[in-house]
């Protein structure tokens, strides 16, 4: 087969973007029988270390798609096209796109497989989009792609029910493959590098915190998990513990909650317990992960949830929301609250950080799923769904 793939999603620092790039890599490690085109706007073709022995294929566009295709922004018409475009100049048997995200129409005769990872943005528009002009922009989109695609696919069973029952599909028409930690992530010893992150992030060696990893996006509900922090900090027994927040609020292209979650920081007089980490390269991320006592996600819905994954990965115990994929996801490695009780967040936060012999536990569960995640069987699963969509 001649599989072509949209790539301009590739430099996305958001789960789209690692998705996008550890599939690919993964798929073109395995895959030694067909040949693939990558399909990226200019900017992102020049900029990014594709993996060897993929032919690329740049479009001339004003915007690369990971900014134009943000919350704030719009694609021009003429840099859809000249995507569009460069994709009939060659004879495919299909064609991917590892997120609805980039999506720009195909023309050619052959199959569409599109990836949507979840329906957060239809379930919660408000936490999603600065206005409804933008929503409207991004559900035509939506609706287009699906029109188009020969096969949806998505990254958790949550996500497929959601996907068939919110779109009235059929489930032969959504497949299912996974996401996984990558490699970087594992259990570390404390050396001198991870005191130099730690110290970096404005952390003492031997200080206790609770991690947060992912978007400040409002669906991301972190203003629960500020509100359930405070009250954790009013007993003694927790007076020493931080809150770290790793996340990208300067340059993030997704709908930020950063000027909101700051003032009720400020106005809880948290400002000396509450880090805000922005940002954190891998390389970085691992040992904040394994210093951690935990990481907490109390997301209002996930797809899929990948740092619950980094984190089992590093041993490290998660406590999560009880919404979404998350349950799916973690089984029983994680303790679950429900994310819209601050005092339910608070009792769950409590309960694990009083327990060495639950966080201990939690720690082995967590190990022992993460190996159910690959993304040499992700890979491997997506191959054969690409074989039986192009065999019809």
């Amino acid at each position: 087969m001649k599989i072509g793939v949209d790539a301009s999603c590739w430099a996305n620092q958001r789960g789209f973007g690692r998705f996008t790039r550890e599939l690919l890599r993964a798929l073109v490690a395995l895959d030694a029988e067909n040949d693939y085109v990558f399909f990226a706007d200019d900017e992102t073709a020049r900029h990014s270390r594709f993996p060897e022995g993929v032919a690329v294929a740049a479009g001339a566009t004003s915007a690369a798609p990971t900014q134009a295709a943000s919350a704030s922004g719009r694609r021009s018409i003429r840099d859809v096209w000249a995507l569009t475009r460069e994709v009939l100049r060659h004879d495919l048997d299909l064609f991917f796109f590892p997120a609805v995200y980039s999506y720009f129409p195909v023309l050619n005769r052959t199959r569409v497989i599109v990836t949507l990872h979840d329906v957060i943005a239809d379930h919660h528009p408000q936490a999603t989009f600065p206005n409804k002009k933008l929503m409207y922009f991004w559900k035509a989109k939506q609706q287009l792609a699906l029109r188009q695609a020969d096969l949806v696919l998505t990254v958790s069973d949550y996500s497929k029910r959601e996907i068939c029952d919110y779109f009235g599909l059929p489930e032969h028409q959504v497949q299912v493959t996974t996401e996984a930690a990558s490699d970087e992530f594992r259990r570390v010893d404390r050396n001198g590098t991870m005191t130099d992150v730690l110290r970096r992030t404005g952390l003492r060696p031997d200080e206790r915190f609770l991690l947060y990893v992912g978007g400040i996006s409002p669906h991301k509900n972190l203003g629960v998990l500020v509100d359930a922090f405070g009250r954790l900090l009013a007993e003694p027994a927790c007076a020493d513990v931080r809150l770290v927040l790793v996340g990208d609020y300067e340059r993030d292209v997704f709908l930020s909650d950063y000027p909101r979650l700051q003032q009720q920081v400020e106005a809880a007089g948290l400002r000396e317990h509450v880090r805000f980490a922005g940002y954190v390269p891998d390389a970085d991320l691992v040992y904040l992960y394994n210093a951690a006592a935990m990481l907490v996600f109390p997301s209002l819905e996930e797809g899929f949830g990948l740092p619950a994954v980094e984190a089992m990965a590093c041993g490290t115990p998660v406590v999560a929301s009880d919404r979404g994929s998350l349950p799916e996801i973690l089984g029983d490695a994680g303790h679950f609250f429900d994310p819209t009780e601050p005092e339910a967040v608070r009792q769950a936060l409590r309960t694990v950080l009083a327990d060495d012999a639950l966080r201990a536990a939690m720690r082995q569960r967590g190990l022992a799923r993460t190996r159910q995640f690959t993304w040499e069987a992700a890979a491997r699963k997506t191959l054969r769904i690409f074989e039986q969509t192009v065999r019809g």
